[in-house]
């Protein structure tokens, strides 16, 4: 058996691009990383691995606990990590979802080619910038009175297209049709709802961007039809989450775990793995607030889509649904907790097994934490939009600025190899404060320009130094992986035409 070993932890190569943590001590399950032998190479180099580990102590994580091909070091739990812990016997854990809650990404499709962009890239960055905000702080698409603030939190895409800031088969084209319907707003605090009222419609800063890209090659022909996707063609790609308002929900409830189950922390091996036990009154407040800020991203890429189909409109002189075509292809959310129905190994009590007492396999109700990680559900499963049932659902993986974006579809294993989930994008290889000191955003940008025709504009160059090319893991590795593996099918690849970002 081949075996690798990164800084005292040892793994065993099950199968290609499959290597295990083998289960000890206190460990409740193994952990495993899908990874090529480069990935690996890579995810071994940070706390990635020790992170992985750790998370197989949260009480009732089931069957391994998982790192996508992108696996990189994050909060307590990895970024790439996927865990499923027993909805029952289990717990809920905010830094295993993440503090950017649904923080994801949508894709709209147009009928533009690349010839008709083509000469007119900076009249187009230049005009999507003027007109959707970006970077740290305020200012959104509109101003978030109180009623706009309750309708996003409670009805997400939902409450958008009834104020007139998208069309109907937005909704079907969304992950959970863009509502979480058990959010529960008045678990949002006053503070989270303040950071959030006037980031209503924006990008924020950071990993976050919007891209006009082109379709360069298709993979698989019936499916790429079936998500109207063609060699040539212009979609625009929209990357970005629930701004403040997730991430001071994420902090509260962090603060509040701290203080009302202390006993449950002091048990795990890092206090950043903080979690609510299931049934308790704060793991379903937590639910509820985290479900809220959900529908707010949702609301908040609907209403970006919006302002992005009225630049075009401007800018092509045309309508941007009758007559440009600007549909959404899909909306797919990252940093998540969700309630879903899997097999996993039971133990003879009916309860999901630990260690080795297994007995049988049987649905369970598990909390199945995403943290930058995609839902990538088979044909043939409900939850998948019914024009894209047949086929399977999309899965988005963006690359960095200089580089290839994937579209996929959720495999036909993903569902017993990685609890529907695939990666979520190329996956950080060094921190921001490694990339300002290596790059120089204004040479990154003019580099983009003159040697790949990539137009990017930002507010700040220290963001574009930060999300440099050379900051980010080889994307078509790591799609290789999920495709060979079956996680994830190859369908469609784009590349950058326009960027912005904060």
């Amino acid at each position: 058996m081949t075996t690798r070993e990164f800084d005292g932890i040892r793994l065993e190569k099950l199968r290609e691009h499959v290597w295990e943590v083998p289960r000890e001590g206190d460990m409740n399950v193994p952990a495993r990383v899908l990874a090529s032998e480069a990935l690996l190479e890579e995810i071994g180099e940070d706390d990635t691995l020790r992170q992985l580990k750790n998370a197989t102590h949260l009480p009732g994580m089931v069957e391994p606990a998982l790192c996508m091909p992108d696996g990189h070091q994050g909060y307590g739990f990895p970024v790439g990590g996927v865990g499923a812990i027993d909805a029952r016997t289990g717990c809920i854990s905010p830094g295993a979802i993440g503090y950017d809650i649904n923080c994801g990404v949508r894709m709209m499709n147009t009928n533009l080619t690349y010839d008709d962009v083509r000469g007119r890239e900076t009249e187009l960055v230049d005009a999507l910038f003027e007109a959707i905000p970006s970077g740290l702080g305020g200012g959104g698409v509109i101003d978030g009175d109180a009623d706009a603030i309750e309708g996003a939190l409670e009805r997400g895409v939902e409450w958008a297209i009834e104020e007139g800031y998208g069309i109907e088969s937005d909704l079907a084209r969304c992950e959970d049709e863009g509502r979480r319907p058990d959010a529960r707003p008045e678990y949002v605090s006053r503070k989270a709802t303040d950071r959030g009222r006037n980031q209503l419609g924006s990008l924020g800063s950071g990993n976050h961007f919007l891209e006009v890209q082109r379709v360069t090659d298709v993979f698989r022909e019936e499916v790429a039809e079936a998500y109207g996707l063609s060699e040539g063609q212009v979609v625009v790609l929209i990357h970005c989450g629930s701004r403040g308002l997730g991430h001071q929900t994420c902090n509260d409830y962090l603060r509040r775990i701290e203080t009302e189950h202390a006993d449950l922390l002091e048990s795990l091996p890092d206090r950043e793995l903080a979690a609510a036990p299931a049934g308790s009154p704060l793991a379903e407040e937590y639910y509820g607030a985290m479900g809220a800020c959900i529908n707010f991203a949702w609301a908040n890429r609907q209403l970006i889509t919006h302002r992005t189909r009225e630049v075009f409109g401007d800018v092509f002189d045309a309508d941007p649904i009758d007559d440009l075509g600007m549909e959404l292809l899909y909306d797919v959310a990252h940093n998540i907790g969700k309630k879903e129905t899997h097999e996993v190994a039971v133990g003879p009590d009916g309860l999901p097994a630990v260690g080795d007492e297994a007995v049988d396999r049987a649905e369970r109700e598990l909390y199945v934490h995403r943290k930058g990680a995609t839902r990538a559900f088979p044909a043939g499963r409900e939850e998948v939009p019914e024009a894209y049932r047949a086929v399977g659902q999309p899965v988005i993986i963006p690359g960095s600025m200089g580089a290839g974006s994937y579209v996929l579809r959720g495999g036909a294993e993903s569902m017993s190899v990685s609890f529907g989930s695939t990666a979520h994008g190329a996956g950080r290889l060094m921190s921001r404060t490694q990339a300002k000191q290596e790059f120089w955003g204004g040479d990154v940008a003019a580099d983009l320009e003159s040697e790949q025709a990539i137009y990017v504009k930002a507010q700040s160059g220290a963001t574009v130094a930060e999300e440099a090319p050379g900051v980010y893991k080889d994307v078509d590795e790591v799609v290789r992986v999920s495709d060979e593996l079956g996680i994830a099918d190859k369908v469609a690849r784009t590349f950058p035409v326009c960027n912005i970002k904060g």
